[in-house]
């Protein structure tokens, strides 16, 4: 099943680390093809579909789960890409640090950011799961943080907390097709998937920012290529055809769905946060490899225009029970501990 995005127009601005002198991409012109599974039924969810919904078709699905949670101790929004990392510091670090009684009623997502609209319209679902719990916690990059400032909805400051290592290329065990640079990905036999740019414009502008900036640093760019023509390559070709379509993207959530097309819809090779792909490799060692965008496998060094995203902790504002301010402090202690520190690093991660 491939559906087509349309009337997109994208500029893309993207604040790199380390400092160089970087551009913005050029306008995106182009639509994606929607890379999904052809055999899950989409069944319809039973109350109607509310949002923000996280139900997507590569995972998390929860037709047979009937629920309605309104009353959490700790209710937590985060964007999802270190969930490896964080699921670890949780069940480690936070959940034990109640001692004697015990965090019960506990809720987090891991998915693109989230915060702005579940605070609005007071509920997150995923499948026949309804949660009304207001969110005590949100962390996320920089551009979402502002934006939650700016409507008023942080108490405090935001504290950095998370740097990732910068982006590589996921490519199927064995990369047969030799995808060894950010250049090949222009070939007409690589089909590349991205993130969904509508549902996630910040992981999208990440990635097609990094694309762009990498070959427009790259002294060495292939005879008759420039970052300009590699970015018209992927980006605003034409896809009439769905099946030989050259950009995909996943609908809902790039960490479940861009791995998924890689290994088996029709994706070729995706840019992609190092740790996801690490994770990825890791936990499906026959299905994955990764080409390094600077550095190695085990030791990235991430080539100028390859950015370096930064994870910020907010504390949200709300009318909030001593049980729940209680939950939030120690959800910061947990966060900038040295136990996470380390948990980071394990996972291919490190501080800002």
């Amino acid at each position: 099943m491939s559906l087509k995005l349309v009337g997109l127009v994208l500029t893309l601005t993207v604040v790199f680390l380390p400092a160089v002198s970087t551009q913005a991409a050029p306008p995106i012109t182009g639509s994606p093809v929607l890379d999904a599974p052809d055999n899950v039924l989409a069944w319809p969810v039973e109350r109607g579909v509310q949002h923000p919904s996280l139900s997507e078709p590569t995972a998390n699905q929860l037709n047979d789960m009937h629920a309605k949670f309104d009353n959490c101790d700790m209710s937590f929004t985060t964007a999802g890409n270190y969930h490896m990392a964080l699921q670890e510091l949780w069940n480690t670090v936070y959940l034990p640090s109640f001692e004697d009684t015990p965090l019960r009623n506990w809720f987090y997502t891991t998915s693109p950011p989230i915060v702005s609209r579940q605070i609005d319209r007071g509920i997150v679902q995923i499948g026949n799961v309804d949660v009304t719990c207001r969110p005590q916690v949100a962390a996320a990059p920089i551009g979402t943080i502002n934006n939650l400032k700016a409507g008023g909805l942080i108490d405090g400051e935001p504290v950095a907390v998370i740097k990732n290592r910068g982006n590589v290329i996921l490519v199927k065990k064995g990369n047969h097709k030799q995808i060894r640079s950010i250049y090949d990905l222009a070939r007409p036999d690589i089909r590349v998937v991205t993130p969904n740019p509508m549902s996630e414009p910040g992981s999208f502008a990440n990635y097609a920012g990094a694309i762009y900036n990498i070959a427009l640093h790259d002294p060495n760019p292939p005879v008759g290529m420039d970052a300009a023509k590699l970015f018209e390559a992927i980006f605003n070709s034409r896809q009439d055809d769905a099946s030989q379509a050259k950009w995909l993207a996943g609908s809902t959530i790039h960490h479940r769905e861009v791995p998924w097309s890689v290994a088996y819809g029709h994706g070729d090779a995706a840019v992609i946060f190092y740790h996801l792909a690490l994770h990825a490799l890791r936990t499906f060692p026959a299905l994955f490899e990764i080409v390094p965008l600077g550095g190695t496998v085990e030791e990235p060094q991430p080539l100028p225009g390859n950015p370096q995203e930064v994870t910020y902790l907010v504390r949200l504002k709300g009318n909030f029970t001593a049980r729940q301010v209680e939950a939030t402090q120690k959800l910061f202690q947990a966060y900038q501990s040295s136990a996470f520190t380390a948990i980071l690093a394990r996972h291919g991660l490190t501080r800002p």
